[in-house]
Parts: C-alpha cells; structure tokens; sequence
C-alpha cells in the first residue's frame, strides 16, 4: 500500500532549499507537479497552520512536516534530502536534513494512516536514516522504504506482564504514529506485551478495555490532546508529551514501572507539546478552545435554523420577526433556540472538563446555564458568553481543587460521580445567585439609565454607545441593554434607535464571516473558525448577533475590539443618515422586509460596519501574531 501515496518521482535526493521556508515550497512543488495537491499556496497555509501548534522536527536530521488539506487531491508523502542540512528548530539543535513531507486530504479515505504508520516503523529501524541518506538513485530510496525488515535474533518473550499506551498529537497524523510504533518497539524489547491507543485524525483506535486496564503493569501516556483519565486512576502512570517515546521508549517505559500510583487529581489536561510556540500557549488558551470547539455545532445549527426560519417564514410586526404560530417554520424556529440555548452551558461545560475531566462536566454545564439566564439572580438578561468563561474556568479550578484532597479510600470512588459534581454545581449556582448576580442586574439598571440620559444629547455619541453596546458581548448584558432600550424608544414613537441598533447587531457575525475569508491566505484562523466564519455570515443577514460568538471566546483580544469599532462605524452612519426601525429586530432582512425607512442605505451602513471589523480583527490578529513569534525568536 506504501506505493500508494510514494513513488519515484515523490524523492528528491538533492534539495536546493537553504531554508526551512523554502523547504516547504520545494516539495509542494514535487506534490504539486505529480498531481497530489491541486492549490500549493493553501497547502503551504496548512503546513504553517501545523507548524504552530509544534515544530515537526526531530532528532537524528529528520522532520515530518505534515497537514491535512482541502488542497490535497490525493494523499502522498513527498521525500527531500538536503546534503548540507537546513535549520529547523529541532529539539537536539542540529541541522534538518531529511525531510518526509505527509499530505492528507481533509475528510476524504483514511487508508494513507495505514501506511505512516508503516513509514513510521522504518524511521525507528536502527541504520535507517543513516541508509536512506546513503542513497545514490530515487530507486535506490525507495527500495530502502519498501524493504521488509528481516529480525537476525529474537525478541524477548512478552512475559513480563501488559503495558498501555496512549499517543495524540494535535493534528493527530505524524507524531501519534510515530509514538505508537516507538512504544510497541521499546517494549518488545524489553519484554513486555502493550496495547497503544492512538488519538489520530481517523479518531480514537485500538482503545484499551477496563479490564486491560486493570491487569496493566503501568500506563504511558504521551499525549499533546485531551485525553480521558479517569479510567487509569489507581495504576502507575507517567505523562509525557508526544514526542517523549520517540526519544527514549525504555526509558520512559521504566520510568512508568517506577512511578507513583495515578489518582483523578483533576490536573488531566493534555501534557504541553514540548516545542516552544505549543509552550508559549497557555492552559487558558487550551481551556478556552476546548470549551470553543464543543460550542461551535451548537452555534452553527441553532443559528442556521433559526436563520432560515426567519429568512423564509418571518413577517415583519410591531413586536419584531413574527412567525406564524403553529407553521413549519414555527417548529424549525424552536428546534433552532434549543440548540441556541444549550450554546452557551456546553462552551462553560468543557473549559471547565479541560481543567478537571468529567467530575467537573456536569457543574460546568449548570454553571452555564444559571450564568445565562438572568432570572435566577434578577437581571434582565444573562451574562452571555463572558459569564460562561467565567463559569467554566471557576468550576473547573475549583473542581479541580477538590479532587485533589486525600479521602479515605470509602470514599474516594464517590468523589468523581457524586462529590465533585453536587459540590462544584452548588459552588457556582451560589455564586452567580448570591454574589455576581446582584452586580449585574445593577449594572443593567445603571446602562439602561445612562442610556436613557443620553437620548436627547448628541446623536454621534449616542451611536458610539449603542453601537459599543451592541458589539461588545453579542447576546450578553450590554446587548441586551442597548437592545431593550431601543425597543422601548419605539413605543415611544422615537424609531431612530432601533433603527441603529438594526444596523450595529448583524456586523459582529457578517465582520467576522468577512474577515475568515480576507484572511484566508493569512494563516491566522483555523480550519475550524474559516467554517465557523460560513455559518456566522447567514447568522449576520438574519440580525443573529451571536454567531461570532466562537470567535469572541478564542481569541477575545482581537475579536472585541474588532466587533465594538465595526458596530460603533454601523450606529452612527445610521444616526447620521436618519435610519430607524420599527420592529424589535435587526440585519439585513429587516431591510429588506421593509421595516426599515431607507433599505438601500441601512445595508450601506451594515456593510460598512462589518468592512471595519474585518479588517482590525486581521489586523490585530496578524499584530498579536507577529508579537508572539518575535518572543519565540
């Protein structure tokens, strides 16, 4: 199956490159000219996009930059040789000379995984890399690859008891297999059985059962992902990064025979990558994006729902977008707002399981809900998605914290399914109930009064407010604020102030979906976001502010600023010109239905708005980027 994915004309024995860059351009060229990636520059953005997360360097000259990519037509490895070597940044300090460059195709057949798996066992061959350098024809190399490997002497017997492993890394392709193969080596060697789950891009495979758990010697896990570790609680246990076996299998091995018993202490998030950029990525950046990437289904599917509920079944009257009660669109609209709803306890439900695994899901979720839900401490409307961070990361600390105590040992089963749980649900629900609830609705009442004072003053000031308002939290105190306040202005007969608030709410979603495609070529979004970016954009035309939520929670430094200027821009274009709205909804729709005065002009407005947010979200993106890699330097 290796002849697959390499071939003859997939080696390169003389690389021109001098540099890592160029490195990178050279062999997409060899993939590109034999037909295996069809769009080299978004390639190139894949591998750049994998090279954050850690340098594929490794010891011994050899590096496996690697992506999974819409622009690969069919999966392949293409090999380079760089006779004077290259600098890679390699853990060892030396020079990069050979280079397995791996292109896997997004969402298409996993049978090339198969086959690294197979590379990756000839890479830890004795005398391989030093072989392969050697070669003086592309036949030559590739025969080396497609050598079966003859044993002169035989391995111990696997009689010294069972051993588990678990590897992942965060693109789940290269490094995982190769831990794999590394660890089932060591330990033949040594003269132990193992079983290795491996956390990859096709999912999770060859998955311990409890009862191998249970008559393992030791458990190695080497991981750069989040893992379930609860199940190992009570066996010996070392936890390393991914590449930890790679380096020294039997030494990790025995270090696992050596250690201490595990116990759930909470501190299960995955083991820092070992490069720098992944050290430079803090557990909050980790907690936050595992919270983000549970959140996104639930952003995608209520909003589009809801999208084209309103979009197609939605009537313009006094009290906002009606759909006619009891229609079909009805029940799409209702299936939409669960998914809406539960939105916001998943995102605080796993940052708060990253921080302590399951006995913190459930208080996370609870947590989220309560800081959502403005009437269980008053407050008009919920803390949105800030108070679900702030939810999450409370819940998990403090999770965290209290399976981390010494309990008899009677009671220490109960601490993961009863204890943490109940506790940690009744530590956040008093807290947003007793403590950061009052706040809040005083707040709210504040807003509303200032807001109100502000009424008969400067329009360009007050567009300044609202349009702030509107961008800051998407759904959260201050929206609402601005919201509710507008829609009172229009009982009032004053429709001005909807009609700005119309314009401010879609540019977060429509700025954001905007900004994935300008920055695209960039490399500063992930494949994630650029899909988040899709549905946030439909989210926008339908003045459903809460689509750029998933980037707000990512990266807030960058998002809110980007989405309170656009909004700010939207709100006093439409003061100035004289928009209002007389329906208790906004975006382009509203427009379009004809509830607004000036249609043409109020989508100028949104258009304008979402153009600023775009652009300083890249802006500051590109900024916070190239800060972050000048520290590294």
């Amino acid at each position: 199956m290796i002849t697959n994915l390499i071939n003859e004309k997939l080696i390169c024995l003389n690389l021109q490159a001098t540099t890592k860059e160029e490195v990178f351009v050279e062999m997409i060229d060899v993939l590109h000219q034999q037909g295996r990636v069809h769009d080299k520059a978004q390639f190139l953005a894949d591998i750049h996009a994998r090279e954050e997360l850690g340098n594929t360097g490794f010891e011994d000259g050899v590096a496996l930059p690697h992506a999974k990519s819409s622009a690969v037509v069919e999966p392949a490895v293409a090999i380079g040789i760089s006779r004077s070597g290259i600098e890679y940044g390699a853990e060892d300090g030396l020079p990069s000379k050979l280079f397995f460059m791996i292109a896997s195709p997004d969402g298409g057949a996993n049978h090339h995984i198969e086959v690294l798996a197979e590379l990756s066992s000839k890479l830890i061959e004795d005398g391989f890399i030093d072989a392969f350098m050697s070669a003086k024809t592309e036949q030559q190399a590739l025969g080396l690859l497609l050598e079966k490997t003859e044993t002169n002497q035989a391995a111990p017997a696997a009689d010294k008891g069972l051993l588990i492993g678990v590897t992942g890394c965060p693109a789940g392709v290269a490094h995982t297999y190769l831990a794999a193969e590394a660890l089932e080596k060591a330990a033949a060697e040594l003269g132990y059985e193992i079983k290795v789950e491996t956390n990859g891009s096709i999912g999770v495979k060859n998955c311990p059962t409890p009862e191998e758990i249970e008559r393992a010697e030791a458990i190695i896990v080497s991981c750069d992902k989040q893992v379930d570790m609860a199940r190992f609680a009570g066996k010996k246990l070392v936890k390393t990064g991914v590449k930890a076996p790679i380096k020294d299998g039997k030494g990790l091995i025995n270090q696992a025979l050596q250690a201490d018993t595990y116990q759930a202490s909470g501190d299960d998030a995955p083991a820092q990558t070992e490069s720098k950029v992944s050290q430079a990525r803090s557990d909050l950046y980790r907690y936050l994006m595992n919270g983000v990437s549970h959140m996104i289904p639930f952003v995608v599917t209520g909003g589009l729902l809801i999208a084209l509920a309103l979009a197609l079944g939605g009537q313009p009257s006094e009290a906002g977008m009606a759909i006619p009660e009891g229609s079909m669109w009805q029940k799409v609209l209702d299936v939409g707002v669960v998914a809406f709803t539960l939105m916001i306890p998943i995102l605080a439900g796993y940052i708060a399981y990253a921080i302590a695994d399951r006995p913190a899901l459930a208080p996370g979720l609870i947590g989220g809900w309560i800081a959502n839900n403005g009437s269980f401490y008053g407050a008009e409307a919920g803390t949105g998605f800030i108070g679900a961070i702030i939810a999450g990361l409370l819940v998990g600390y403090f999770v965290k914290w209290i399976v981390s105590q010494n309990y008899h040992k009677f009671i220490q089963p109960l601490v993961p399914i009863m204890i943490a749980p109940i506790t940690g649900s009744l530590f956040i629900s008093s807290l947003f109930i007793f403590v950061i609830g009052a706040p809040i609705a005083s707040l709210m009442d504040g807003l509303t009064a200032m807001l109100t004072s502000m009424s008969t003053g400067n329009v360009v000031l007050l567009g300044i407010v609202l349009g702030g308002m509107a961008g800051f939290d998407m759904g959260g105190p201050f929206n609402k604020v601005a919201f509710l306040f507008s829609v009172g202005m229009i009982a009032s007969g004053q429709t001005q102030f909807m009609g700005a608030m119309a314009c401010a709410i879609p540019v977060a979603p429509l700025g954001m979906g905007l900004a994935t495609i300008l920055g695209r070529k960039l490399n500063i979004f992930e494949e994630s976001e650029v899909e988040a970016g899709k549905a946030a954009s439909a989210m926008g035309l339908v003045g459903i502010s809460e689509g750029a939520i998933p980037f707000a929670a990512q990266d807030p430094m960058s998002v809110i600023p980007a989405n309170v200027l656009g909004s700010m821009v939207a709100a006093v274009m439409a003061f100035s010109f004289g928009i209002t709205n007389s329906v208790a909804h906004g975006g382009p729709v509203v427009a379009l239905l004809g509830a607004m005065n000036k249609p043409l002009m109020a989508i100028v407005c949104m258009i304008a708005g979402s153009l600023v947010t775009a652009l300083v979200a890249i802006s500051l993106k590109k900024m916070r980027q190239a800060k972050a890699q000048a520290a590294l330097a």
